[in-house]
């Protein structure tokens, strides 16, 4: 019985998951070029010129005052294990402008690695490899082109078959704001929006999905939201403080789950300041979009907050919220009358610890009487969960 469970788990998540990226079929591991001449629909501010990708508008971002876009590749499946990516990049870079390459993958769990700088190691072998080239302009308008991108995969060692738990730690949440304003994968800022930010490019999820999501609570426990990660921010863009300091893309001496911009205001780190020399004036290591503040938690200012980084978990069961738009209220017990402990977002990839028999519910995906519990005390209909399964992906709660 416990063996069934475990397949269809696994079965429920990687379907989830092929449902939102498409792969090609299975190659052999190599080198293959980048199609630099197509341009779709979670690609950001970016235009393909005779072959070659440049930057589609030099002011996009008047936050920044840099123009910054990003293409993001088809993904790619081998029959072999791939444990690292070699990126070529031929292209033209004006004084003030960058090009980088990052990749992930994805294994046979159906969990995705955080975007890496491709020639780094990925921490276990994949079957399945994605791209995301990132451009950005200078503040006077210059923009960097790209001519070609060659990747090469190399094998690796697979994982041993474990379930791990995700991180969690208390951080201190701003509001987002920037209504109207566009987010670093391309969505634009809408009022009473879902989603949250993260001071690194790690774990940004390409537009429309939620591969990378977070689930945030009040310290008391009394309110929570999943929510996928949209942006980057607060304070800086390469921090990615809830990794060990040997995988920290920077400041390493800082303790696993410190943000910098924590230290920097709380002890001086850096001088006080943050990667870009500005004055840190909060500690704070996330961004709640608006909706997320007010609706999800109930703040009304700044607060100390609960982060899990669900992805770095593995094994678990999960599901993804589909909705007409509206988050998806997280329930004390199986039934809408029952008291309303938060929400989950649209796209939010919500972990399933176990399922249970409740009020029938019509809703996005047909009708039924399942609940999945997704946290202590929190159960959403499972007509509104994308699992890919047609029935439930996780055992009956005891």
């Amino acid at each position: 019985m416990v063996r069934r469970g475990l397949v269809r788990r696994v079965l429920g998540v990687l379907s989830a998951v092929l449902a939102v990226v498409p792969v090609t079929p299975a190659a052999a591991a190599g080198s293959w070029r980048v199609d630099l001449s197509t341009v779709d629909g979670d690609d950001v501010n970016v235009s393909s010129v005779s072959g070659f990708l440049t930057l589609a508008d030099s002011a996009w971002n008047p936050v920044t005052a840099r123009s910054s876009g990003v293409l993001v590749t088809a993904a790619r499946r081998f029959g072999s294990s791939v444990g690292r990516v070699i990126a070529r990049v031929a292209d033209d870079v004006p004084a003030g402008t960058a090009v980088e390459v990052d990749v992930r993958g994805r294994d046979t769990a159906g969990d995705w690695t955080e975007w890496t700088p491709a020639g780094q190691e990925f921490p276990f072998a994949v079957q399945v490899v994605q791209a995301r080239i990132s451009l950005s302009g200078s503040a006077g308008g210059a923009r960097p082109t790209v001519r070609s991108v060659a990747l090469t995969a190399s094998g690796g060692t697979a994982r041993a078959a474990v379930v791990t738990e995700p991180l969690t730690y208390r951080i201190y949440a701003t509001r987002e704001g920037l209504v109207g304003g566009k987010t670093s994968n391309g969505h634009v800022i809408a009022k009473s929006d879902h989603f949250v930010s993260f001071p690194s490019t790690k774990s940004v999820s390409p537009k429309g999905t939620g591969s990378y999501t977070a689930k945030v609570c009040r310290t008391d426990g009394t309110r929570c939201e999943f929510a996928p990660v949209w942006e980057v921010g607060p304070w800086n863009t390469h921090d990615d403080y809830w990794n060990p300091p040997d995988q920290r893309a920077t400041f390493p001496t800082l303790p696993q789950g410190t943000p910098e911009a924590q230290a920097a205001f709380q002890d001086g780190f850096n001088g006080g300041k943050d990667s870009r020399g500005r004055t840190v004036k909060n500690p704070a290591g996330i961004d709640l979009a608006d909706g997320v503040f007010w609706d999800g938690l109930g703040l009304t200012g700044s607060s100390w907050v609960d982060v899990t980084y669900l992805w770095t978990g593995t094994g678990g069961a999960g599901g993804v919220i589909t909705t007409a738009g509206a988050p998806l209220n997280l329930r004390e017990s199986p039934s809408t009358s029952a008291a309303i402990k938060g929400v989950a977002a649209p796209y939010a990839r919500v972990p399933i610890e176990c399922s249970v028999p409740g009020e029938s519910v019509s809703g996005a995906l047909g009708t039924s009487a399942i609940w999945d519990r997704v946290g202590p005390d929190l159960y959403v209909s499972d007509t509104y969960v994308k699992t890919g399964a047609g029935g439930p992906v996780a055992p009956i709660c005891p």
